[in-house]
């Protein structure tokens, strides 16, 4: 199944894999004309984290209207689309199955083509609004759900070299807020926290000095806790701040380790720092000045901040590579929850 690709291409593209419903109409891969996300933070935050039937419920009440607004805001009418896409993998499957419901009955109604886009690939591509995409590069994706290290040969082209073992970063930044009693997502109440404080408890740096450039997380995280709950059965107050700069210090050592070593041994001309753990000022920090002391050579880009999170611009991004890659489905597109790079589509 191949369709043509216009010379100016605009793709409504749709997201809604977690929490986030995502409408956005991009031009070309690099031009944003609107991007709606309707959050649902407020919905989670009493839960402590994403609860997948609530967060499907939301999907189903905002996701015609987020697309109905993007098509306003961007000025475009569907007689002037090129394509619809829509994010496919990974994910929570009923939050995938509503995205993937819409975007397809829009592109049924409007006798558009549709193209499935991996959720971390969109992830990849939201650098591409930055400025274009040199081959080869590496990737660092850092999410509430995945940590993973992923090398780019040639566009479109995703290897996974190394990913977690256990928790994503973003998932222990989570669980180590809700023990100092902050409110979910916690992540840049935490990178706040640290900016404060000092590394004076010097938690693990698990697998830091390991040859391969897998993670783990899930020691860290314990050792966060276990320290937290004995110095309260002993009485003690311990720093929030300090907690908060030693915990943070830890994982942005050992992602930025990891990442140079990776880049060391694969030579790209790009690094690619993405997903909603790419906003941390705290890593960004690290990655610039090591990146420019031992691998100067090498370009560092992160996405702006609105797009680090999930969003409908970065499917647009990926999908137009997909278009030119001549990835089309058909009406019988599922959700693919546990979708991988390693499995092509």
């Amino acid at each position: 199944m191949s369709y043509p690709i216009k010379e100016r291409a605009l793709i409504l593209a749709v997201e809604s894999s977690c929490d986030e419903t995502s409408v956005a109409v991009v031009e070309n891969g690099r031009k944003i004309l609107s991007n709606v996300v309707a959050s649902q933070i407020l919905s989670h935050k009493r839960f402590g984290g994403v609860v997948p039937e609530v967060a499907s419920r939301h999907h189903v009440e905002q996701i015609t209207i987020c697309m109905e607004t993007a098509l306003i805001e961007s000025g475009v009418s569907p007689k002037d689309l090129s394509a619809v896409a829509v994010t496919y993998g990974p994910g929570l499957v009923g939050a995938l199955l509503i995205g993937i419901s819409a975007a397809k009955a829009f592109a049924w109604a409007n006798d558009l083509p549709l193209i499935p886009v991996d959720h971390m690939a969109g992830h990849i591509y939201a650098a591409n609004f930055v400025t274009p995409l040199k081959f080869p590069s590496m990737a660092l994706l850092v999410s509430g759900g995945h940590t993973e290290l992923v090398y780019i040969e040639t566009e479109g082209s995703y290897k996974i070299i190394g990913q977690t073992r256990d928790d994503a970063a973003g998932e222990a930044y989570d669980k180590v807020g809700r023990v100092l009693g902050l409110s979910y997502p916690s992540g840049k109440q935490l990178d706040e926290m640290a900016y404060l404080g000092q590394d004076t408890f010097h938690f693990p740096r698990a697998m830091i000095k390991e040859a391969n450039f897998d993670f783990s997380f899930s020691g860290l995280k314990s050792s966060f806790i276990n320290m937290v709950h004995n110095s309260e059965q002993r009485g003690e107050k311990l720093n929030p701040n300090d907690l908060a700069a030693s915990f943070q210090q830890s994982v942005i050592e050992v992602l930025t380790v990891k990442t140079l070593h990776a880049c060391q041994k694969y030579p790209v001309k790009q690094l690619i720092i993405a997903g909603g753990v790419a906003a941390n000022q705290g890593l960004r920090a690290k990655m610039k000045h090591d990146f420019s002391e031992k691998l100067p050579e090498t370009e560092l880009i992160f996405p702006p901040i609105n797009l680090c999170g999930d969003n409908g611009a970065m499917i647009g991004a990926a999908a137009f590579v997909e278009a030119r890659k001549g990835h089309f489905a058909g009406g019988d597109l599922n959700a693919e929850p546990g979708s991988s790079f390693s499995e092509e589509f």
